[in-house]
């Protein structure tokens, strides 16, 4: 495996932590981490969860267009002082699970100084003991200062990825650096768009001798979710797969994937 790109890494210090606070985190773009995420937090609903999806990637979030939201209310809002982060959740009843939407393309989200950003995930912390499980939708990689604040308030981070060379590089690197920042931290893989649960588990194998190698640190498999044509007619709908397609494959996965998180929580 290559060695991972060189990315910055805030000191998350004494942030608090939520223990209900989840982050779905990525190496690169376009292995399905929105979808992911957004799914993750429509099974958790229908196990009965109260759950909170939060568009983390400021100033590139598409939780909204994936579900085809237009929020009269979102992080913008928070943002610029208008509103608390409890007055920008709107209800997605075909989850049904909460949202709070970022701002696609509002660029100046991404650039907030770190004592905004701490702020805003104070709030979040205490945010998320109104419900059962906070799903925090990362940006992709690490390189944004927003990205290890965030991400750090967590106690369970999913690292989406791909059999792809590129993804399972750009994971590695995302786990050494998560892992040096939270020691402690509950890292669990999520192999994505695979052909077989074989093939998902030979990739998650792959980026765990490489973790053990070089870091002495080995990430749980969190579940294996296989390519499946309906996710995309699912996203060009902008409706949740387990809406539109509630006994398809990747939803199935998805299922799988938690019911072991809820066993192990």
């Amino acid at each position: 495996m290559v060695g991972p790109r060189n990315t910055p890494l805030a000191n998350a210090g004494a942030a608090a932590r939520g223990e209900k606070l989840l982050a779905v985190a990525s190496g690169k773009g376009g292995v399905g981490k929105t979808w992911f995420s957004i799914t993750l937090a429509q099974a958790l609903s229908q196990r009965g969860q109260r759950t909170l999806l939060f568009d983390a990637d400021l100033g590139l979030a598409n939780v909204d267009i994936q579900l085809g939201l237009m929020p009269e209310r979102d992080l913008a809002g928070v943002i610029a002082g208008r509103l608390r982060l409890a007055q920008a959740t709107v209800r997605l009843q075909s989850g049904p699970f909460d949202v709070i939407a970022g701002r696609s393309g509002a660029g100046n989200l991404a650039s907030l100084p770190s004592h905004r950003v701490q702020s805003l995930g104070d709030e979040l912390v205490a945010l998320s003991d109104s419900y059962d499980h906070t799903i925090m939708d990362m940006g992709a990689g690490l390189d944004r200062t927003v990205q290890p604040s965030l991400a750090s308030r967590a106690t369970t981070l999913f690292i989406v990825t791909t059999p792809e060379p590129t993804a399972l590089t750009d994971a590695y690197a995302f786990i050494k650096v998560a892992a040096q920042n939270q020691p402690d931290a509950d890292i669990r893989v999520v192999v994505n768009q695979v052909d077989s649960k074989a093939e998902g588990r030979r990739t998650y194998e792959t980026l765990r001798k490489a973790a053990e190698s070089f870091l002495k640190f080995t990430p749980a498999l969190a579940g294996v979710i296989r390519r499946d044509r309906k996710v995309v007619d699912a996203i060009r709908a902008q409706i949740p797969l387990m809406t539109r397609h509630p006994s398809t494959a990747a939803a199935v996965d998805v299922q799988t994937l938690v019911d072991g998180l809820l066993r192990s929580r």
